[in-house]
């Protein structure tokens, strides 16, 4: 029968239940785990704990142990001799002292008559006044009749194994050999089994021929109590043991993990940049060394950033005022060299190209100096954005346009895929066009005649736009090295557009200062795409791209590859191999 939907309601809530317990089980376990892998302090103690807790049960188990034998052995030692004397007693009250004890006519009412006195003795005071705290039973099997009992013993009292090893030593005449038993007896009118030590003796009448059966009841109540304190007693010390034992090594770890601690905390804040950042030195002990090279290295990182930054310093105003100083000299070339290329018409053949020429590398100088010019702004810190909200997709086809004669010169198509609805984000129009062109410039040098295919894509935090060409690829190691500057893949590869080689630098430095990603993707053979992420709103967190940096076609190459991948099948008995087709 189909259960109801009640049934299915319950389940359903019981599992949302169980879910929620284990969720927060498993980040209380979470939690657990990252406080102990942190604290080198309750590892320690922790640890100290646990071995201290293994000795003291350990060395607790094998003190009561020993505690224990040691009080058993003792009592059932002393009742062993109480039953010893109290048999000789009872032997002597059972011999007959005259003839006249032995008549048939009186040896009923006499024969009882001396075992109810030593009964009265062997249960009576001891020696030192205290009444005697053990029972005593005899019992005469021929003659019920002169069975005798003290307190709340009766026959039924004995175990039968006790009273079977009694009667063997009669059967064997072994009648000085004394038989004990440790049991937990039911006493009549006890309310629960009491722990007694059971000694069981024969005591041998040669002139009527008769055997007694002498049981004594030796309580072990006071020797339970006794072994119950001092297992309390080990229990509450090695409990106390414990607890000094963690506190001393709380202690301990204490003196040595604060200052290690404060190392640690003094070490952040000089990675995070406060290089005044020092610790306090106190003593001469291996902390205090320890302290005392800290600040040491503290104090040389220091004094090494501070020439570093004073030589970065240097470089970058150096670069900058060449840029600047080179400008006017350059100027009156670039006069110079305008009037030359317009007249080259006039010249020899020889004079024209050398104007055409002259020219050319004119405008590359001009361009290296703007690049020198941005970096340096970069390198000082003093780059800013512009930024508007404005469509990505205008600014793409603006630098495609812009890219559309180089192309044509190289043989080169663009495919673009671009979406439908307009993508918004806030960013330095400038910058972003200018990122693009460089993007683009790169994928018509090494993109061998073959068609570019540029997508832009976005979702609700990003938008990313890739630039795809089928050329010659990177290499393993070479998606990160492409954007340092001045770096060629074959530096015996001349620039055919005449790049500076800063053009990929200043685009990951421009899309870094957007707070997004210039990142690279290539192989030998396959071509490589740039993709290009940025934040819709100027200042937000990354945390994924619209669009993969592998291209489709290449992933589902990848996943075709795995799927078509053989499996090996096991050798069978006549020793065939079959591979999966």
């Amino acid at each position: 029968m189909p259960p109801t939907k009640k049934k299915r309601s319950r389940r359903r809530t019981l599992r949302r239940i169980l879910g929620g317990v284990r969720r927060r089980v498993r980040r209380a376990a979470g939690r657990a785990r990252s406080v102990w892998r942190r604290s080198l302090q309750l590892q320690v103690v922790t640890s100290t704990l646990v071995i201290s807790v293994i000795v003291v049960v350990v060395l607790g188990t094998f003190l009561s142990d020993q505690i224990n034998r040691s009080v058993v052995a003792s009592s059932q030692e002393s009742a062993a001799t109480e039953a010893f004397a109290d048999r000789l007693q009872i032997a002597d009250a059972l011999a007959p002292e005259t003839e006249d004890q032995t008549k048939p006519a009186d040896s009923g009412k006499k024969g009882s008559k001396p075992l109810d006195d030593v009964m009265d003795t062997v249960t009576g005071t001891s020696e030192d006044g205290s009444k005697k705290r053990y029972d005593v039973l005899i019992l005469n099997r021929t003659t019920p009749g002169e069975s005798r009992a003290s307190g709340s013993v009766v026959p039924a009292d004995v175990p039968l194994g006790l009273q079977l090893s009694l009667r063997r030593n009669i059967d064997r005449f072994e009648y000085d050999k004394p038989v004990g038993s440790v049991e937990k007896i039911k006493f009549t009118g006890a309310s629960q089994p009491e722990l007694t030590y059971l000694v069981g003796s024969v005591v041998h009448v040669p002139s009527t021929g008769q055997n007694y059966e002498v049981y004594h009841f030796f309580p072990f109540d006071e020797e339970e109590q006794l072994l119950s304190n001092v297992r309390l007693a080990i229990v509450v010390v090695g409990l106390g043991l414990v607890l000094l034992l963690a506190a001393i090594a709380y202690l301990v770890t204490r003196q040595v993990v604060s200052p290690v601690r404060l190392a640690r905390q003094a070490a952040e804040r000089l990675a995070s940049g406060n290089l005044d950042e020092r610790l306090k030195v106190r003593g001469e002990d291996d902390l205090a060394r320890l302290a005392n090279s800290f600040n040491e290295m503290a104090a040389n990182l220091a004094l090494k950033i501070h020439q570093l930054e004073e030589l970065s310093q240097v470089q970058r105003q150096f670069v900058s005022d060449v840029s600047h100083e080179l400008r006017t000299p350059l100027t009156t070339v670039r006069m110079a060299a305008d009037l030359l290329y317009d007249a080259r018409e006039d010249f020899d053949p020889m004079a024209a190209r050398s104007a055409e020429l002259m020219q050319a590398q004119l405008e590359r100088f001009e361009s290296m100096l703007a690049d020198l010019l941005e970096i340096s702004r970069y390198d000082a810190g003093a780059a800013t954005l512009d930024l508007d909200s404005v469509d990505v997709t205008k600014v793409v086809l603006r630098a495609i346009e812009d890219s559309e004669a180089l192309a044509e010169r190289h043989g080169t198509r663009f495919e673009l895929r671009l979406p439908a609805e307009p993508c918004m984000a806030e960013i330095d129009n400038r910058r972003v066009e200018r990122i693009l062109r460089n993007l683009l410039f790169n994928a018509i040098e090494h993109g061998e005649g073959r068609d570019i295919v540029v997508t832009v894509g976005a979702d609700r935090d990003a938008v990313a736009i890739a630039v795809r060409d089928h050329g010659i690829g990177l290499k393993t190691g070479e998606d990160t090295m492409v954007f340092d500057r001045f770096w060629r893949a074959d530096p015996s590869r001349a620039r055919t557009i005449g790049g500076t080689g800063l053009g990929l630098a200043i685009s990951r430095e421009d899309a870094t200062l957007h707070g997004g990603w210039l990142q690279a993707w290539g192989q030998p053979g396959e071509g490589s795409q740039f993709r290009l992420t940025l934040p819709r709103l100027a200042g937000s967190d990354l945390r994924g791209s619209p669009l993969s940096l592998v291209p489709p076609e290449i992933e589902m190459r990848r996943t075709w590859r795995g799927a078509m991948t053989p499996v090996l099948l096991p050798a069978t008995g006549d020793g065939a191999d079959h591979d999966d087709d």
